[in-house]
C-alpha cells in the first residue's frame, strides 16, 4: 500500500480531556475519532488492528469448537424480563420503542438470545456440549464514558455461551476457554493475569477475569507475595484474623462524645483504636428492607460480597431519615445495642477478635465502651463482608496480600442454570429424563484489548505494536522521493514483498525525512527500511525495528528476505510463548 493513498489524519495536538496514553495514540495515529461521548469511528489503519485482533479471537474460538453466530442488537423487554435483567441493569440500558409502542432495548450482551437459540433448536443430549459465540456491538449507557474506548457507550465483544448436559462438562470447556484466552493475548502481544472474580449481573456460580496491569485500572487486584494466589478486591478474600480467646466481663457504658461521628475523630480525640470499634453501617436492600452491616474499624465494607451473601440484591447506605428511624439519632451514632426499630444484623468475621469493643450509642453524641460481642447484642448472621487491602493475609499461604490496579479484559463465568431455567432449556438425557442445561458465557471486550495492547506496547515516538496486530508489517520510507533509483528500487521491494505475504506500507509522499520517521514511530509498524541515495550507492539500505533504538545495514539485494526472516522470528517469538500455554 502506498501512503499517499491512505487516509491517515495524524494529529500533533490532542484534545485537552485525552487522560490516558492508548487514548492519546489512537487520536494521534488517526486509528480513531470520538463522534460523540463514549461513542468513536474506526477509521482505516485503526479497522485493520481491530480486524487483526478479531481474526485472533475468531481462530481461538474455533480452535476450541466454538462456531460464530450473529444475534440481533435489538432485544424487546419481555425477552430481557424473563431473567430479570430490564430491571437488573436499569439506567444502563437503551430504551426504545417501536411504531407500535412495543419496548425494546439494544443489547447490553446476548445470553437471552443466545439462550432462546438453542432452546428453540434442540432437543437431545446428543447436541451438547455446544458452544455458540459472536464478535458484535452492543451498547450500554455509561454513566461516565471515559478513557477512549476503553470504556464506551457503544463497543465491541466477543461473547461466547456454552451448553452442558451436567457440571463436569462445563468445567471442561470452562478450561478449555480459560486456555484459549491465555492464547489470544498472548497471540496480541500481551501479558495479562488471571484472577479469580464476581460474576456481577451476569450471575453464575464462579468466574475468572484476564487483567494486564495498568495505572489506569478500573479493578483493584489482590496478589500474594509468596504463593500464586490473586483476585479482584471484590472476590478476594483474607486470612480470618484469629477470634479473641474471651470477651470483657467489664458492664457495657455509655460514654459522651460530642460531635464525634467518624472513626477517625474517635481515634483522634478519645483515644481508639480502629482496631477495637466495630462500625454499624446500615443500609436499605432493594426490596425495602433496611439492616444493618457490623464491621471492624479499620476494615472496609465491600458491598459486592454483601449483595452476593443477600442472593445478588442491590443494597444502598441508608439515608439519614431512615437511620434516625431505626436509631433514633443522627448520622454517625448507629450501633447494635438498643435500636429502636428491629432489623436483620449480619456481622463481618472481622469482628470476632474484638476483646472489648466501641459502639455507637444509639443516641445523638453518645458511644458505649467495653461491649462484648456475645453478651450485649444478637447478630442474626454471620458473614465474610469485608474487602480486602495491602497488608492483609493471604488466605492460602498467611502471606502478605499487595494490590495493584488492573484493566479488564475478559471474563469468563460459569453461569450454572440461571437462563436455562429462566427459559425452560431442558433436554432429554441418555436415560429418557428431562434436564435443565447448565451453561458458560465467555467475554472479551475487543476494543479494550485494543487499547490494552497500547497501554503496554508504547514510547514517547509513539506505538510499538506486535508484529501479529500492527497494521503494517514494514514501512519503506525514501529519503527523497525525486531520487528516482532510490524510488524505483522501493517500488521493486514493496511488489516483491507484497507477492510474498508481507504488509508493507510505502511512505512514498513529499514530507520531509522527519515527519516520515515520525509518523512511521508513532504508528508503530515493527520493520522499517530507509532508503537514500548515499546507501544506495554503497550498495545497502537502512533497516531498523521499532521496539530498538538503533538501525543497520543491510545489503539492498538481501532485504527482502531478510525482512522474510525477522518477520518469521518476530512471529516465532510470540508463538513460542503462545505455545507455552500448557493444556
Amino acid at each position: 500500500m502506498h501512503l499517499s493513498k491512505v487516509f491517515m489524519p495524524t494529529l500533533k495536538e490532542i484534545p485537552s480531556d485525552v487522560k490516558v496514553i492508548s487514548h492519546a495514540l489512537m487520536l494521534r495515529a488517526g486509528f480513531v475519532r470520538k463522534m460523540t461521548s463514549g461513542v468513536y469511528s474506526y477509521l482505516p489503519l485503526g479497522l485493520r488492528v481491530f480486524r487483526k485482533i478479531s481474526d485472533i479471537i475468531r481462530r481461538e474460538m474455533d480452535r476450541i469448537g466454538s462456531q460464530e453466530c450473529v444475534m440481533p442488537i435489538l432485544v424487546p423487554k419481555d425477552v430481557l424480563e424473563e431473567t430479570g435483567r430490564w430491571e437488573t441493569f436499569k439506567a444502563n440500558l437503551f430504551r426504545l420503542n417501536d411504531r407500535n409502542d412495543s419496548p425494546f432495548a439494544l443489547g447490553p450482551t446476548h445470553e437471552e438470545y443466545f439462550t432462546l437459540t438453542v432452546k428453540n433448536n434442540i432437543q437431545s443430549y446428543k447436541d451438547l456440549p455446544l458452544c455458540l459465540y459472536q464478535i458484535y456491538t452492543k451498547f450500554r449507557d455509561e454513566t461516565r464514558p471515559r478513557f477512549g474506548v476503553i470504556r464506551g457507550k457503544e463497543f465491541t465483544m466477543k461473547d461466547a455461551y456454552s451448553f452442558h448436559l451436567n457440571d463436569e462438562c462445563l468445567d471442561k470447556t470452562y478450561k478449555d476457554m480459560s486456555i484459549a484466552y491465555r492464547r489470544i493475548f498472548l497471540y496480541s502481544g500481551l501479558d495479562t493475569v488471571a484472577v479469580k472474580a464476581d460474576s456481577g449481573a451476569m450471575g453464575g456460580e464462579g468466574s475468572e477475569e484476564f487483567m494486564v496491569l495498568s495505572h489506569i485500572g478500573e479493578n483493584d487486584i489482590a496478589f500474594c507475595s509468596s504463593c500464586d494466589y490473586k483476585a479482584n478486591v471484590e472476590k478476594a478474600t483474607v486470612l480470618r484474623d484469629k477470634k479473641s480467646d474471651s470477651y470483657t466481663d467489664k458492664p457495657y457504658e455509655e460514654m459522651h462524645t460530642p460531635n464525634v461521628i467518624t472513626i477517625e475523630d474517635l481515634e483522634n480525640t478519645y483515644g481508639f483504636k480502629k482496631e477495637s470499634l466495630i462500625k454499624t453501617l446500615l443500609l436499605t436492600v432493594e426490596t425495602g428492607e433496611t439492616i444493618a452491616v457490623l464491621i471492624r474499624g479499620d476494615i472496609e465494607l465491600n458491598e459486592v460480597k454483601l449483595s452476593n451473601h443477600l442472593g445478588g440484591l442491590e443494597v444502598a447506605m441508608a439515608d439519614a431519615k431512615t437511620v434516625e428511624e431505626v436509631t433514633g439519632a443522627r448520622v454517625g451514632f448507629a450501633g447494635p445495642i438498643g435500636l429502636k426499630k428491629k432489623v436483620r444484623i449480619i456481622a463481618d468475621y472481622s469482628i470476632e477478635s474484638i476483646y472489648s469493643a466501641g459502639v455507637g450509642g444509639n443516641k445523638d453524641d453518645t458511644h458505649i465502651t467495653s461491649v462484648n460481642i456475645e453478651r450485649d447484642f444478637t447478630i442474626d448472621e454471620w458473614a465474610d463482608l469485608r474487602t480486602a487491602k495491602e497488608g492483609d493475609k493471604c488466605p492460602n499461604c498467611s502471606n502478605t496480600l499487595y494490590v495493584k490496579k488492573g484493566l479488564e479484559l475478559g471474563h469468563i463465568f460459569k453461569l450454572g442454570d440461571k437462563y436455562s431455567k429462566s427459559y425452560g432449556l431442558d433436554i432429554i438425557d441418555n436415560t429418557g429424563k428431562p434436564v435443565t442445561v447448565t451453561m458458560g458465557c465467555y467475554g472479551i471486550g475487543v476494543d479494550r484489548l485494543f487499547a490494552g495492547i497500547i497501554e503496554q506496547h508504547n514510547d514517547d515516538k509513539g506505538i510499538i505494536f506486535p508484529i501479529t496486530i500492527a497494521p503494517y508489517e514494514v514501512s519503506i520510507i525514501v529519503i527523497d522521493t525525486k531520487d528516482s533509483n532510490a524510488m524505483d528500487f522501493a517500488n521493486k521491494i514493496h511488489d516483491e514483498l507484497e507477492s510474498k505475504n508481507v504488509e508493507v506500507l510505502f511512505d512514498d509522499t513529499n514530507e520531509r525525512l522527519g515527519v516520515k520517521l515520525n509518523n512511521a514511530d508513532l504508528i508503530g509498524i515493527p520493520m522499517r527500511v530507509v532508503i537514500g541515495k548515499k546507501e544506495m550507492e554503497k550498495g545497502v539500505v537502512s533497516f531498523k525495528l521499532r521496539r530498538d533504538s538503533e538501525a543497520i545495514e543491510v545489503k539492498k539485494d538481501d532485504i527482502v528476505d531478510y525482512i522474510i526472516n525477522t518477520k518469521e522470528q518476530l512471529i516465532n517469538e510470540i508463538v513460542t510463548k503462545v505455545n507455552s500455554v500448557k493444556n
